[in-house]
């Protein structure tokens, strides 16, 4: 058999998966790996600027494809400035491999440079799975475990260490091909057992998330919930989980949530809760469905066995993929004619929450700018967003519909949106991509910036400066109010350091001139920033901040 170096074998590996793009910022932990890229053409090699944006870009690519997104990273601070796109990937649900440089098998144990026991460091709940290859021979029987692991079930990330001298060890192993991801389906008693706890409702409610929602698992449950009447709500972050100008829509369980529908959570008798763990967020704080037994009849689906009954103690718990209970419960015959009016009067509150009222209350009016993005948006746009009470905008005017896709990090973290602007851009170049972002998170990454220049990607980047970290500012305020602390910023010119880049780079004042600016940013399809000077007073979508506490 040919003997091949480790770092042949792990790329070799990786095309034995279909990997097509790999996300990295290169380091000499790796170079045997880095060497044998230089013979590969079927693997596009994305160089990013820092660790966390090459794990924000993997990420997001893995959201928009369903493949694993795998990011290279050297050892210690390498690996550490990526473990904020494993933590984002854990609680996202997102299928990632990170492959990290480690020092010599012969030098671990005297905290050699940069050494840290990868075992230790990224152990779950971080991830799914971490371990360390010792033996160049093992490096395909790890792959596939990576992957099946990273696939199957609740996805997730999972990291592999390896020895750099491992690397350079040669073998004859033989590639493994993989195998399908395993996934739970529903049993005939489970869908059986869902229909009869239906029948008994008069205030259903649906609740879709999770990250494995696929254009052919949304269509078969849009059949099933449109043929039964029943009222959907996403969770956090995952409104492109369900066509929102779908009859059955009725919002969002957010940061930026309408209060008669949460009251209407409180009211529901029955929720079928599919593909969510039912997270904080989701449940304002477990408030609106209170654990361990919710006042409302639970049936919730998830494909992790392990979260079911976790928090919340459900009436019927199911295991399966969301994919794979939607396409057994499509057919399935449920009478919704006790819930008409109630189905009807959440998508009217619903409609009446993304309708914009008023455009006049500042200077530079969010609300206006939301209305005159969303009349021109197209229909298959990109939108990521990064954490922040900007966001809230988004979060309600935006309705999403297949082909047109949501990234944002469910985690919260800062520093997401340039990221997965530019991965989203290279992964849909014929697309547009919008990026939201605050000023504080765009200051964490904005650097990536300079990769979208470098590869040719062309995202529109919206910057919304209001000066401070704005949620905090908002917490402080209602929790300690007139305390002001650590929470004031201050900015660069945005848009000039954008054209510093080779970007183009804007600044709009008044709501008038973002319309504009933005037309010609969607007719340029060069990477454009455009920074919207905010009133700090206009911390969300309801309130201003001296409103607040």
């Amino acid at each position: 058999m040919q003997q091949r170096s480790g770092g042949n074998i792990l790329i070799e590996s990786l095309r034995a998966h279909g990997v097509k793009k790999i996300f990295c910022v290169p380091g000499e932990s790796y170079l045997d790996a880095l060497d044998a890229l230089s013979d590969i053409n079927d693997i596009n090699v994305i160089t990013c600027r820092q660790e966390g944006g090459a794990a924000f870009m993997a990420e997001a690519y893995a959201k928009l494809t369903g493949l694993p997104g795998i990011c290279f990273v050297t050892r210690g601070p390498g690996a550490c400035n990526a473990s904020i796109g494993v933590h984002t990937a854990m609680q996202d649900s997102t299928p990632m491999i990170l492959l990290v440089g480690q020092v010599a098998r012969d030098q671990m144990g005297r905290e050699a440079f940069q050494e840290i026991d990868y075992r230790q460091m990224f152990q779950p709940p971080i991830t799914k799975w971490v371990t360390q290859i010792e033996q160049a021979s093992d490096i395909p029987r790890v792959m596939i475990q990576a992957f099946a692991i990273a696939t199957s079930g609740r996805p997730g990330p999972v990291v592999v260490a390896l020895p750099e001298d491992m690397l350079c060890e040669d073998s004859n192993a033989v590639i493994i091909y993989p195998q399908a991801a395993a996934h739970f389906s529903p049993t005939h008693h489970d869908i059986v057992g869902v229909k009869e706890i239906l029948c008994t409702a008069r205030r259903p409610l649906v609740i879709v998330g999770g990250g494995s929602w696929s254009d052919a698992s949304i269509q078969h449950f849009e059949n099933f919930c449109s043929a039964a009447n029943l009222p959907v709500v996403t969770s956090f972050r995952r409104q492109d989980a369900f066509h929102n100008q779908h009859a059955c829509y009725a919002g969002v369980l957010g940061t930026t949530v309408d209060g008669r529908l949460l009251q209407h959570v409180k009211e529901a008798d029955v929720i079928l809760a599919v593909g969510t763990r039912l997270g904080e967020i989701a449940t304002q704080g477990y408030t609106i469905i209170e654990p361990p037994q919710p006042k409302q009849t639970l049936i919730h689906i998830y494909p992790e066995a392990s979260e079911l009954n976790k928090v919340y103690q459900a009436k019927l718990a199911i295991h399966s993929s969301a994919g794979e209970f939607a396409k057994a419960i499509d057919g399935i015959d449920i009478d919704g004619s006790a819930w008409k009016d109630w189905s009807a009067q959440l998508r009217r509150e619903y409609a009446d929450w993304i309708t914009v009222r008023s455009r006049d209350k500042f200077v530079l009016d969010l609300d206006g700018v939301m209305e005159d993005m969303v009349e021109i948006l197209p229909k298959d746009a990109v939108i990521t967003t990064d954490a922040g009470n900007f966001s809230g905008w988004a979060q309600r005017y935006i309705s999403y519909n297949r082909p047109m896709r949501l990234l944002a990090p469910t985690s919260g973290a800062m520093g997401y949106g340039v990221p997965a602007a530019v991965a989203a851009s290279l992964t849909f170049p014929e697309r547009t991509v919008i990026g939201f972002m605050g000023d504080g998170g765009f200051m964490m990454t904005g650097q990536e910036i300079a990769t979208a220049m470098h590869v040719g990607a062309h995202p529109i980047l919206l910057v919304f400066n209001n000066g401070m970290y704005g949620t905090i500012r908002m917490h402080q305020e209602k929790n300690y109010p007139g305390r002001i602390s650590a929470t004031d910023l201050t900015n660069p010119d945005f848009a000039a350091l954008a054209r510093s880049y080779g970007a183009e780079g804007v600044t709009i004042f008044k709501t008038p001139e973002f319309l504009p600016a933005f037309r010609k940013a969607l007719k340029s399809k060069k990477t454009t920033l455009i920074e919207i000077k905010m009133d700090p007073q206009q911390i969300t979508t309801q309130k201003r901040l001296s409103e607040i506490g």
